[in-house]
């Protein structure tokens, strides 16, 4: 079975290196920056999902909604230590 989750505590570079098949989704929800290799590189490694969305001013819950439409389970940091 394969491993859908998410953390959105975590930097969207490893994210994207779980699962490669999100940029495009995370692109389109908004996230046009992170196509850019040098930036995924650079800020990709340091900004998390969480933080990203207060960046481009997107809902952080209308991001989770389309996420979980596109099959990920969402969890948090706090979520990996209860």
């Amino acid at each position: 079975m394969l491993d859908n989750r998410i953390n959105i505590d975590q930097p969207v570079y490893k994210m994207i290196q779980d699962h490669p098949e999100i940029l495009d989704v995370l692109v389109e929800l908004g996230f046009e920056p992170l196509a850019n290799p040098t930036l995924l590189q650079s800020v990709g490694r340091v900004t998390s999902l969480r933080q990203g969305a207060k960046i481009i001013n997107k809902p952080l819950a209308s991001i989770i909604e389309n996420l979980e439409w596109n099959g990920y389970q969402i969890i948090t940091n706090q979520d990996l230590t209860e």
